[in-house]
C-alpha cells in the first residue's frame, strides 16, 4: 500500500494558547504582559521533537501597526516568544499574522483562510492536521481548512455547549484543559469506543471515553445494576454510556451477561495498542467491607473470584450474577481480574467491589505519552 507522503500541520494560535492573553486590552504589547501558558513550552518542545507535524503560528493581532498598537511594541515580546521556544527546540515553519480588526470580517482574518492558500493546494494532509486554539474561531478555522480543532478550555461543559450552539461539535477533536492533555492526544490518539451488541435476547449500545471526566448515562432496566455501572464510570473517570434493552420478562441473566461482554469489548477497543498505559491496578475499604480488585490489561482473560453473598438479590439483581458479570467483563476486555471481598453488609460488599474495580481501571489506563512505552517485555499485548 502506498504511504501518504503529504505533510501534516499544527496551526497554533498565539495569544490565549501559547501565551496568556491580557484581560483588559487583549494585546501583548510589553514584556510585562508576556506570560507563557503553563506547560506550553515543555509540551511544544515534546511535540516538535517526537511528532512529524509542521508548526504554523496563526494569529489575529487587531490593528497591529496602527497608532493604538505600534509595530515596535509588538515585535519585542513576539521575538522573545520565538527565541524562548527556539531555545527548547520549537521552531515554527511558518508564521501568519493578520492585522484586520475584528469588526471588519475580512477573509484574511481567522477563521478565514485567505492567508493559508499554500496549505489548501493539495500538498498537505489536512484531515490529519489540527488547529489548536482557545476560541471558537480556531475550531471554525479547522472546519474551513478540513482539519480538526483542539480547543483549550478549563470549563469542558461550557465549551461543549458553545461548540454545539455554533454547530462546531463535529469539527472539534478534543477539548483540552492544558497542554499536557494535547501532547497525550497528539501522540497517542483518542481513546474512545462504541460497541453495539444485538442478539435475540438483548440489544446493547455502549460508548465510552477513557479520558473523560466520569460522566455517565446508564439504562439497563435494572436499577441496582445501573447504580453499579455508574460507580465504574464515576470512580474511574471514564465517560460511560450504557443502553440496554433486554429480555427481562424472562429474567436478568442475559441483560447482565451481555452487558459485561460488551463493556469489556469497549474497554479493549478503547485501549488500542496499550502503549504508555500503567496496565495494572488495585483496592478499597467501604464501611464494614474490605474489597480488593487487582487487574491486568495484558491481553488474556482470567477471573479469580473470592466473594460470597448470602442474599438472593440486591435490588432486582441476583447475587449469583455478580460472578457471571465479572467473568463476562474479563473475557470481553481480555484482562486478568482478581476480586476478593470480606464484610457483612451485602450492599456495601458489592458496591465496594464495583468501586474498587473503577479505581483499578483508573490506575491501569493512566497513559504516559512522554514515554509511550509498551508495558511488556513480549513486544505486544
Amino acid at each position: 500500500m502506498e504511504q501518504n507522503s503529504k505533510k501534516r500541520a499544527l496551526f497554533i494560535d498565539r495569544d490565549g494558547t501559547i501565551v496568556v492573553e491580557p484581560i483588559i486590552d487583549e494585546q501583548v504589547d510589553s514584556f510585562e504582559k508576556l506570560e507563557f501558558l503553563p506547560g506550553a513550552i515543555g509540551n511544544l518542545s515534546f511535540i516538535a521533537r517526537t511528532l512529524d507535524f509542521e508548526l504554523v503560528m496563526v494569529s489575529n493581532q487587531d490593528g497591529l501597526g496602527t497608532e493604538s498598537f505600534p509595530t515596535e511594541t509588538f515585535e519585542g515580546p513576539h521575538n522573545m516568544i520565538l527565541k524562548t521556544l527556539e531555545g527548547e527546540g520549537v521552531k515554527f515553519d511558518d508564521i501568519i499574522i493578520d492585522v484586520t480588526f475584528e469588526h471588519e470580517h475580512k477573509p484574511t482574518r481567522k477563521p478565514g483562510t485567505a492567508l493559508l492558500g499554500k496549505y489548501l493546494s493539495g500538498g498537505y494532509d489536512l484531515a490529519g492536521s489540527y488547529v489548536i486554539g482557545d476560541r471558537l474561531t480556531d475550531v471554525k478555522l479547522a472546519q474551513n481548512l478540513g482539519a480538526k480543532g483542539i480547543l483549550i478550555a478549563s470549563d469542558r461543559e461550557k465549551a461543549e455547549a458553545d461548540l454545539a450552539a455554533a454547530h462546531l461539535t463535529e469539527s472539534c477533536a478534543l477539548i483540552a484543559p492544558d497542554w499536557t492533555r494535547i501532547s497525550d492526544f497528539l501522540r497517542g490518539g483518542e481513546r474512545k469506543a462504541q460497541v453495539v451488541r444485538n442478539t435475540a435476547e438483548t440489544r446493547i449500545s455502549i460508548a465510552l471515553d477513557l479520558d473523560g471526566t466520569g460522566r455517565c448515562d446508564i439504562s439497563t432496566g435494572l436499577g441496582f445494576f445501573d447504580h453499579m455501572l455508574d460507580q465504574i464510570g464515576r470512580h474511574s473517570g471514564i465517560d460511560l454510556s450504557v443502553k440496554v434493552d433486554g429480555d427481562l420478562y424472562v429474567d436478568e441473566h442475559h441483560t447482565i451477561e451481555d452487558t459485561g461482554i460488551a463493556l469489556g469489548e469497549a474497554l479493549a477497543q478503547a485501549l488500542g495498542n496499550k502503549r504508555g498505559i500503567d496496565r495494572y491496578g488495585f483496592v478499597l475499604p467501604m464501611d464494614d467491607c474490605q474489597c480488593t480488585v487487582a487487574l491486568d490489561f495484558g491481553g488474556r482473560s482470567w477471573l479469580v473470584w473470592d466473594a460470597e453473598f448470602h442474599r438472593e438479590k440486591i435490588g432486582e439483581m441476583p447475587t449469583e450474577m455478580f460472578h457471571h458479570f465479572f467473568k463476562s467483563l474479563s473475557d470481553g476486555a481480555r484482562m486478568n481480574l482478581y476480586i476478593s471481598a470480606r464484610g457483612q453488609n451485602e450492599h456495601h460488599k458489592i458496591e465496594g467491589i464495583f468501586k474498587a474495580l473503577a479505581r483499578s481501571i483508573k490506575q491501569a489506563i493512566r497513559r504516559d505519552a512522554f514515554t509511550y512505552a509498551l508495558p511488556s517485555t513480549k513486544g505486544m499485548l
